[in-house]
């Protein structure tokens, strides 16, 4: 399954649609974007295609809920439908919660990484970033997203990278944000270390992984 390349800000406007308790879903896929007043969700809160003035959509059933669930899970992370999948049936294998098991992984992606580490505005941005061998995990170049870092991994910007206007306008923006704790930023080295793998409550991802799991258990 090709990955999507039309209008983003309709994904988080059907997800914030879709919720049942009224709360804006984002998924913060235009960065900074997510954070104004531009926003399509807080100008915006109807699902795409729908007229303000229309009827309310019918009632969504259990299978709808796990459908949803796992596309916006699956969108937030900005993954293909197989790989995620993959991700999944590998999370299943490893003894323990297979929820938690399966956001970590996702979490630990180098791309969402790079993200977490505010050294990107935006997932999207991450991974192109990745894939144009800015980064070093452990000294060495990693050009792959998907790249599953591990407690310990030490992750560099490349050198020839720093001088970068990219670089230079996201690395001041890191100086006023925190990563979350399982990371660990160096701000005169410009590197950051991965102190473990991620806990549940420092995941603040929307979803509620266990409709996913559900689904797949089908």
């Amino acid at each position: 399954m090709s990955r999507y390349i039309g209008p983003v800000c309709r994904l988080c406007r059907r997800e914030t649609a879709a919720s049942k308790t009224g709360e804006k879903i984002k998924l913060f896929l235009k960065g900074d974007r997510c954070l104004s007043r531009n926003c399509a969700v807080e100008r915006r809160g109807t699902a795409p295609g729908q007229k303000t003035t229309g009827k309310g959509r019918t009632k969504v059933s259990e299978y709808g809920r796990q459908l949803r669930e796992k596309q916006k899970m699956r969108r937030y992370y900005g993954v293909h439908e197989t790989q995620f999948e993959n991700y999944f049936r590998e999370a299943a294998r490893v003894p323990g919660q297979t929820g938690r098991t399966f956001l970590q992984l996702l979490e630990r992606r180098l791309d969402n990484v790079v993200y977490r580490l505010n050294l990107a505005t935006s997932r999207a941005q991450a991974r192109q970033l990745v894939t144009h061998r800015h980064f070093r995990v452990n000294g060495r170049i990693v050009n792959i997203p998907s790249y599953v870092v591990r407690a310990g991994d030490v992750i560099s910007i490349a050198p020839g990278s720093m001088k970068s206007p990219v670089f230079e306008s996201n690395l001041e923006v890191a100086q006023s944000r925190r990563p979350p704790e399982w990371l660990e930023w160096n701000d005169e080295e410009k590197t950051a270390k991965v102190l473990q793998l991620p806990p549940r409550e420092q995941i603040d991802t929307p979803v509620d992984e266990q409709l996913i799991v559900e689904y797949y258990s089908r």
